[in-house]
Protein backbone atom coordinates (compact mmCIF):
# COMPACT_ATOMS: atom_id res chain seq x y z
CA UNK A 1 0.00 0.00 0.00
CA UNK A 2 1.52 3.26 -1.40
CA UNK A 3 -0.41 5.38 1.27
CA UNK A 4 0.87 6.01 4.84
CA UNK A 5 -2.75 7.83 5.21
CA UNK A 6 -4.41 5.25 3.68
CA UNK A 7 -3.07 2.40 5.52
CA UNK A 8 -4.01 4.59 8.45
CA UNK A 9 -7.46 5.40 7.94
CA UNK A 10 -8.11 1.51 7.17
CA UNK A 11 -6.39 0.92 10.28
CA UNK A 12 -9.20 3.25 12.26
CA UNK A 13 -12.09 1.49 10.41
CA UNK A 14 -10.55 -1.87 11.42
CA UNK A 15 -9.68 -0.75 15.23
CA UNK A 16 -13.37 0.59 15.50
CA UNK A 17 -14.45 -2.89 14.01
CA UNK A 18 -12.60 -4.72 16.76
CA UNK A 19 -14.24 -2.68 19.34
CA UNK A 20 -16.99 -4.31 18.93
CA UNK A 21 -15.57 -7.66 20.70
CA UNK A 22 -15.62 -7.23 24.65
CA UNK A 23 -19.50 -6.05 23.82
CA UNK A 24 -20.83 -9.17 21.79
CA UNK A 25 -18.59 -11.87 24.32
CA UNK A 26 -20.88 -9.99 27.14
CA UNK A 27 -23.98 -10.34 25.35
CA UNK A 28 -22.58 -14.03 24.42
CA UNK A 29 -24.01 -16.32 27.03
CA UNK A 30 -21.77 -19.31 26.42
CA UNK A 31 -18.50 -20.86 27.66
CA UNK A 32 -15.42 -18.99 26.34
CA UNK A 33 -14.33 -22.09 24.61
CA UNK A 34 -17.87 -21.94 22.54
CA UNK A 35 -17.66 -18.30 21.97
CA UNK A 36 -14.30 -18.18 20.59
CA UNK A 37 -15.04 -21.55 19.02
CA UNK A 38 -18.03 -20.07 16.58
CA UNK A 39 -16.38 -16.45 16.34
CA UNK A 40 -13.51 -18.26 13.86
CA UNK A 41 -15.54 -21.39 12.98
CA UNK A 42 -18.37 -18.94 11.02
CA UNK A 43 -15.16 -16.85 9.66
CA UNK A 44 -13.20 -20.48 8.38
CA UNK A 45 -16.86 -21.02 6.57
CA UNK A 46 -17.42 -17.38 5.28
CA UNK A 47 -13.09 -17.53 3.80
CA UNK A 48 -13.84 -21.10 2.44
CA UNK A 49 -15.33 -20.44 -1.13
CA UNK A 50 -12.54 -17.54 -1.65
CA UNK A 51 -10.12 -20.29 -1.26
CA UNK A 52 -11.18 -22.99 -2.73
CA UNK A 53 -12.84 -21.26 -5.93
CA UNK A 54 -9.36 -19.17 -6.55
CA UNK A 55 -7.05 -20.73 -8.02
CA UNK A 56 -3.79 -18.22 -6.98
CA UNK A 57 -5.11 -18.66 -3.53
CA UNK A 58 -5.27 -22.53 -3.52
CA UNK A 59 -1.25 -22.10 -5.39
CA UNK A 60 -0.19 -20.15 -2.47
CA UNK A 61 -1.33 -22.77 0.47
CA UNK A 62 -0.32 -25.87 -1.79
CA UNK A 63 3.47 -23.76 -3.00
CA UNK A 64 3.73 -23.25 1.10
CA UNK A 65 6.90 -25.39 2.96
CA UNK A 66 6.67 -27.25 5.46
CA UNK A 67 8.31 -24.76 8.25
CA UNK A 68 5.54 -21.97 6.75
CA UNK A 69 2.92 -24.59 7.46
CA UNK A 70 3.84 -25.07 11.16
CA UNK A 71 4.29 -21.27 11.37
CA UNK A 72 0.48 -21.58 10.29
CA UNK A 73 -0.74 -23.66 12.72
CA UNK A 74 1.09 -22.44 15.49
CA UNK A 75 -0.54 -18.96 14.45
CA UNK A 76 -3.95 -20.59 14.58
CA UNK A 77 -2.69 -22.09 18.38
CA UNK A 78 -1.54 -18.74 19.83
CA UNK A 79 -4.57 -17.20 18.54
CA UNK A 80 -7.11 -20.04 20.09
CA UNK A 81 -5.02 -19.30 23.37
CA UNK A 82 -5.40 -15.60 23.29
CA UNK A 83 -9.34 -15.88 23.13
CA UNK A 84 -10.06 -18.56 25.54
CA UNK A 85 -7.76 -16.56 27.92
CA UNK A 86 -9.35 -13.13 27.03
CA UNK A 87 -12.71 -14.32 27.33
CA UNK A 88 -12.39 -16.18 30.42
CA UNK A 89 -10.58 -13.00 31.63
CA UNK A 90 -14.15 -11.47 30.89
CA UNK A 91 -16.18 -13.64 33.44
CA UNK A 92 -14.01 -12.39 36.74
CA UNK A 93 -13.47 -8.79 35.85
CA UNK A 94 -15.26 -5.92 34.27
CA UNK A 95 -15.31 -4.92 30.64
CA UNK A 96 -12.59 -1.97 30.86
CA UNK A 97 -10.01 -3.83 33.26
CA UNK A 98 -10.36 -6.49 30.76
CA UNK A 99 -10.01 -4.58 27.72
CA UNK A 100 -7.53 -2.33 29.18
CA UNK A 101 -5.04 -4.93 29.87
CA UNK A 102 -6.06 -7.03 26.91
CA UNK A 103 -4.46 -4.21 24.79
CA UNK A 104 -1.57 -3.95 26.33
CA UNK A 105 0.10 -5.48 23.13
CA UNK A 106 2.35 -2.63 22.55
CA UNK A 107 4.68 -3.51 25.54
CA UNK A 108 5.28 -6.88 24.39
CA UNK A 109 5.38 -6.04 20.62
CA UNK A 110 8.23 -3.14 20.82
CA UNK A 111 10.31 -5.71 23.10
CA UNK A 112 9.85 -8.16 20.61
CA UNK A 113 10.35 -5.72 17.01
CA UNK A 114 13.62 -4.41 18.82
CA UNK A 115 14.54 -7.61 18.87
CA UNK A 116 13.17 -10.34 16.33
CA UNK A 117 12.76 -7.52 13.56
CA UNK A 118 15.59 -4.97 14.36
CA UNK A 119 12.83 -2.12 14.56
CA UNK A 120 14.23 1.06 16.24
CA UNK A 121 12.05 3.41 17.69
CA UNK A 122 13.15 6.99 19.13
CA UNK A 123 12.40 8.73 22.40
CA UNK A 124 9.45 10.10 21.07
CA UNK A 125 7.70 7.20 19.68
CA UNK A 126 8.32 5.02 22.96
CA UNK A 127 7.27 8.24 24.85
CA UNK A 128 3.67 8.08 23.13
CA UNK A 129 3.25 4.40 23.41
CA UNK A 130 3.88 5.31 27.16
CA UNK A 131 1.44 8.08 27.59
CA UNK A 132 -1.14 5.78 25.42
CA UNK A 133 -1.16 3.37 27.72
CA UNK A 134 -1.21 5.57 30.80
CA UNK A 135 -4.27 6.53 29.08
CA UNK A 136 -6.15 3.49 29.03
CA UNK A 137 -5.30 3.03 32.83
CA UNK A 138 -7.14 6.03 33.71
CA UNK A 139 -10.29 4.73 31.72
CA UNK A 140 -10.06 1.58 33.55
CA UNK A 141 -8.97 2.62 36.74
CA UNK A 142 -12.02 3.36 38.66
CA UNK A 143 -13.18 -0.25 37.57
CA UNK A 144 -10.08 -2.13 38.88
CA UNK A 145 -11.49 -4.17 41.96
CA UNK A 146 -9.37 -5.62 45.09
CA UNK A 147 -10.29 -8.85 44.96
CA UNK A 148 -9.14 -12.49 43.81
CA UNK A 149 -11.58 -12.97 41.68
CA UNK A 150 -10.53 -9.88 40.36
CA UNK A 151 -7.25 -10.12 40.06
CA UNK A 152 -7.48 -13.27 38.38
CA UNK A 153 -9.15 -12.30 35.70
CA UNK A 154 -7.03 -9.09 35.01
CA UNK A 155 -3.91 -11.86 34.81
CA UNK A 156 -5.69 -13.65 32.04
CA UNK A 157 -6.28 -10.39 30.41
CA UNK A 158 -2.78 -9.59 30.93
CA UNK A 159 -1.48 -12.63 29.48
CA UNK A 160 -3.70 -12.79 26.48
CA UNK A 161 -2.40 -9.58 25.30
CA UNK A 162 1.52 -11.10 24.70
CA UNK A 163 0.00 -14.45 23.41
CA UNK A 164 -1.34 -11.86 20.87
CA UNK A 165 1.28 -10.16 20.02
CA UNK A 166 3.15 -13.18 19.27
CA UNK A 167 0.22 -14.10 16.84
CA UNK A 168 0.87 -10.36 15.09
CA UNK A 169 4.85 -11.27 14.77
CA UNK A 170 4.06 -15.05 13.22
CA UNK A 171 1.99 -12.92 10.51
CA UNK A 172 3.86 -10.43 9.66
CA UNK A 173 6.46 -13.29 8.80
CA UNK A 174 3.84 -14.90 7.12
CA UNK A 175 2.43 -12.44 5.13
CA UNK A 176 5.52 -11.55 2.94
CA UNK A 177 4.74 -14.33 0.99
CA UNK A 178 1.42 -15.04 1.64
CA UNK A 179 -1.94 -13.15 0.76
CA UNK A 180 -4.15 -12.19 3.35
CA UNK A 181 -6.95 -14.56 2.75
CA UNK A 182 -4.87 -17.52 2.77
CA UNK A 183 -3.37 -16.35 5.37
CA UNK A 184 -5.85 -15.73 7.58
CA UNK A 185 -8.09 -18.95 6.53
CA UNK A 186 -4.88 -21.19 7.69
CA UNK A 187 -4.71 -19.69 11.00
CA UNK A 188 -8.34 -19.83 11.53
CA UNK A 189 -8.67 -22.71 10.88
CA UNK A 190 -6.11 -24.36 12.62
CA UNK A 191 -7.29 -22.26 15.74
CA UNK A 192 -10.93 -24.31 14.94
CA UNK A 193 -9.36 -27.06 15.41
CA UNK A 194 -7.55 -26.51 18.56
CA UNK A 195 -11.17 -24.48 20.28
CA UNK A 196 -12.97 -27.64 19.45
CA UNK A 197 -11.01 -29.99 20.85
CA UNK A 198 -10.39 -27.41 24.13
CA UNK A 199 -14.45 -27.22 24.38
CA UNK A 200 -14.51 -31.03 23.87
CA UNK A 201 -12.55 -31.75 27.02
CA UNK A 202 -14.52 -29.16 28.79
CA UNK A 203 -17.60 -31.07 28.58
CA UNK A 204 -19.09 -28.12 27.00
CA UNK A 205 -22.70 -27.96 24.46
CA UNK A 206 -22.16 -26.88 21.43
CA UNK A 207 -26.14 -26.22 20.87
CA UNK A 208 -28.86 -25.24 22.98
CA UNK A 209 -27.74 -20.87 23.27
CA UNK A 210 -30.55 -18.30 22.92
CA UNK A 211 -30.85 -16.61 19.92
CA UNK A 212 -29.40 -13.72 21.17
CA UNK A 213 -26.01 -15.57 21.79
CA UNK A 214 -26.24 -16.95 17.95
CA UNK A 215 -26.55 -12.91 17.32
CA UNK A 216 -23.17 -12.52 19.42
CA UNK A 217 -21.65 -15.14 17.41
CA UNK A 218 -22.25 -13.74 14.18
CA UNK A 219 -21.48 -10.32 15.64
CA UNK A 220 -18.37 -11.76 16.85
CA UNK A 221 -17.38 -13.40 13.14
CA UNK A 222 -18.34 -10.51 11.12
CA UNK A 223 -18.18 -7.06 12.42
CA UNK A 224 -14.98 -7.80 14.89
CA UNK A 225 -13.17 -10.80 13.05
CA UNK A 226 -13.72 -10.15 9.32
CA UNK A 227 -13.55 -6.59 9.40
CA UNK A 228 -11.50 -5.98 12.56
CA UNK A 229 -8.77 -8.92 12.98
CA UNK A 230 -8.41 -9.56 9.16
CA UNK A 231 -7.55 -5.99 8.61
CA UNK A 232 -4.97 -6.30 10.66
CA UNK A 233 -3.53 -9.16 8.92
CA UNK A 234 -4.01 -7.08 5.67
CA UNK A 235 -2.13 -4.35 7.07
CA UNK A 236 0.32 -6.91 7.87
CA UNK A 237 2.18 -6.66 4.73
CA UNK A 238 2.75 -2.63 4.87
CA UNK A 239 2.91 -1.72 8.41
CA UNK A 240 4.61 -3.52 11.49
CA UNK A 241 3.41 -4.87 14.80
CA UNK A 242 4.15 -2.43 16.69
CA UNK A 243 1.91 -0.40 15.16
CA UNK A 244 -0.65 -2.29 14.76
CA UNK A 245 -0.48 -3.13 18.31
CA UNK A 246 -0.47 0.32 19.55
CA UNK A 247 -3.29 1.35 17.02
CA UNK A 248 -5.37 -1.52 19.34
CA UNK A 249 -5.03 0.84 22.12
CA UNK A 250 -8.02 3.00 20.21
CA UNK A 251 -9.88 -0.24 21.10
CA UNK A 252 -10.46 0.94 24.40
CA UNK A 253 -11.62 4.37 23.59
CA UNK A 254 -13.90 2.29 20.87
CA UNK A 255 -15.23 0.17 23.87
CA UNK A 256 -16.29 2.91 26.13
CA UNK A 257 -18.45 4.42 23.55
CA UNK A 258 -19.94 1.49 22.31
CA UNK A 259 -20.80 0.70 25.72
CA UNK A 260 -22.49 3.78 25.98
CA UNK A 261 -24.60 3.19 22.94
CA UNK A 262 -25.39 -0.72 23.19
CA UNK A 263 -25.08 -1.17 26.92
CA UNK A 264 -26.18 2.21 28.33
CA UNK A 265 -22.90 2.40 30.12
CA UNK A 266 -22.24 6.28 31.24
CA UNK A 267 -18.73 8.16 29.55
CA UNK A 268 -17.13 9.56 32.95
CA UNK A 269 -14.94 12.60 33.05
CA UNK A 270 -12.46 10.21 33.88
CA UNK A 271 -12.80 8.08 30.59
CA UNK A 272 -12.93 11.19 28.62
CA UNK A 273 -10.03 12.57 30.23
CA UNK A 274 -8.19 8.83 29.46
CA UNK A 275 -9.57 9.00 25.68
CA UNK A 276 -8.07 12.08 24.98
CA UNK A 277 -4.74 10.82 27.35
CA UNK A 278 -4.59 7.83 24.45
CA UNK A 279 -5.23 10.03 21.41
CA UNK A 280 -2.22 12.71 22.16
CA UNK A 281 -0.22 8.97 22.95
CA UNK A 282 -1.20 7.65 19.84
CA UNK A 283 -0.44 10.53 17.58
CA UNK A 284 3.23 11.61 19.29
CA UNK A 285 4.04 7.58 18.53
CA UNK A 286 2.88 7.50 14.87
CA UNK A 287 4.46 10.80 13.70
CA UNK A 288 7.93 9.93 15.32
CA UNK A 289 7.77 6.24 14.18
CA UNK A 290 7.06 7.78 10.65
CA UNK A 291 9.66 10.07 10.94
CA UNK A 292 12.09 7.69 12.18
CA UNK A 293 11.01 5.32 9.09
CA UNK A 294 11.28 8.44 6.63
CA UNK A 295 14.77 8.53 7.75
CA UNK A 296 15.88 5.47 7.00
CA UNK A 297 14.52 5.04 3.84
CA UNK A 298 16.01 8.22 2.80
CA UNK A 299 19.41 6.62 3.97
CA UNK A 300 18.88 3.34 2.06
CA UNK A 301 17.82 5.18 -1.14
CA UNK A 302 20.59 7.73 -0.60
CA UNK A 303 23.96 5.58 1.10
CA UNK A 304 26.55 7.84 2.21
CA UNK A 305 29.81 7.32 -0.05
CA UNK A 306 32.85 6.37 1.31
CA UNK A 307 36.14 7.76 -0.44
CA UNK A 308 38.99 5.83 -0.62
Amino acid sequence: MKSRIVSYLVLFFGVLALSTSAIFVKLANAPSSITAFYRLFIVALILLPFVLLNKGRRQELRALSKQQWGFGILSGLFLAMHYVLWFESLRYTSVASSTVLVTLQPLFAIVGGYFFFRERFSRGAIMGCLIAIVGSFIIGWGDFQISDQALFGDLLAFVAAGIITVYFFIGQHLRKNLSVVPYSFLGYVSSTVFLAIYAISQQVSFTNYPLQTWQAFLGLACIATILGQMTFNWLLKWLSTSVISMSILGETIGTCILAYFVLGEGISLQQGAGIAVILTGLALFLIRKNKADDKLDSLSMNPVKVEN
